[in-house]
């Protein structure tokens, strides 16, 4: 039988060297690239442990994201250990294709601080937590 990899476009503590990396690594994937979103998505800190993004009709920006190929019988083991209230969806890209990727429950994001104009998870936590 052939192993079937999907694009998965990650947007916070899945990215590499960012701790929730080795699931990512554990289900097989490997890294594609680095990219951003088109500009619909907006971006919210989830406790300060982790971002959620969603698509948007308005306020939205493009968000970095990473890219990677995972065996498609990873995408279980990948989600089931993400915390709650992130999801997979479609996800379109600068370039204009469109993979999976994850995304946040909108009820997640009540009440948490908003970081769309960060640009990513990784620009808000350089700020956050200066060298």
């Amino acid at each position: 039988m052939t192993t079937r990899n999907v694009l998965l476009a990650v947007n916070g503590t899945l990215m590499r060297g960012l701790e929730l990396n080795p699931n990512l690594i554990a289900a097989g994937a490997e890294f594609v690239r680095e990219t951003t979103t088109t500009p619909v998505y907006r971006l919210w800190s989830i406790g300060d442990r982790h971002p959620a993004m969603m698509r948007s009709e308005s306020g939205g920006a493009s968000i970095a994201v990473e890219i990677w190929s995972v065996p498609a019988q990873g995408l279980a083991s990948i989600l089931q250990n993400e915390p709650a209230g992130l999801c997979i969806g479609k996800v379109r890209l600068a370039d204009g294709s469109e993979v999976l990727g994850v995304l946040g429950e909108p009820i997640l994001c009540d009440g948490q601080f908003e970081i769309t104009s960060y640009g990513g998870w990784r620009s808000y936590i350089a700020r956050r937590d200066p060298a």
